[in-house]
C-alpha cells in the first residue's frame, strides 16, 4: 500500500489492518508505505492549508498507532525504514519539474491550482527536511505457526 494510510484516518486504522491480515495467507507479507507525523509533535501551521486545498480528508498520524494496530491485528513487524531524506529529493525534483512546465500545468489545471500545489510541495519539503514528517516503509508478516521462512536481511529481500 502506498499512501493509503493518510486517507483512511486513525479511527479506521484497526479495521484496515484487520482486513489486510484476514486477506493474507499464513506466511504472507504486507508492505505499508506512508507519510507520518513525528511522534508527540503538533501539526505545523501549514497543515490547515494542506487540509483545505490538497488533502481535505487526509489525516496524518505517527508511526506508533500504525504499529500498534498492525500488531493487534496479528502481524509481526519485520522491518521499518524511514526514507524521509529521499523524499526531500523527490519533492524538490517535483517542484523543479513543475516550475519548468509552468505553462503546460496552468493550461491543464489553471494558475490557482498550480500555485496551490507549488506552495503545498514547498511546505512539505520543509516539513520533511525538519523531521516533522517521515516517510516510512513498514514490512509486516502474517505468522505461519512460528515459522518465518522469510529472507534474513533487507538486502536479501531486494535480490
Amino acid at each position: 500500500s502506498v499512501g493509503m494510510g493518510e486517507h483512511i484516518g486513525g479511527r479506521n486504522l484497526q479495521l484496515f489492518f484487520d482486513k489486510i491480515y484476514e486477506c493474507l495467507r499464513p506466511g504472507g507479507v504486507y508492505l505499508h508505505h506512508g507519510i507520518h507525523l513525528r511522534p508527540h509533535t503538533p501539526f505545523p501551521i501549514w497543515t490547515a492549508f494542506a487540509r483545505k486545498y490538497v488533502f481535505p480528508n487526509g489525516e496524518l498520524h505517527s508511526i506508533l498507532p500504525l504499529q500498534e494496530c498492525a500488531t493487534r491485528a496479528g502481524f509481526e513487524v519485520r522491518d521499518l525504514e524511514n526514507i524521509r531524506e529521499s523524499y526531500v529529493l523527490t519533492l524538490e525534483n517535483w517542484v523543479k519539474r513543475l516550475e519548468e512546465n509552468h505553462d503546460a500545468a496552468v493550461k491543464l489545471v489553471g494558475e490557482v491550482s498550480y500555485r496551490i500545489f507549488r506552495i503545498y510541495m514547498a511546505g512539505a519539503t520543509l516539513g520533511f527536511k525538519a523531521g516533522v514528517y517521515s516517510l516510512n516503509q513498514i514490512l509486516l508478516s502474517k505468522p505461519n505457526d512460528g515459522s518465518a521462512d522469510l529472507p534474513l536481511t533487507r538486502a536479501d529481500w531486494y535480490q
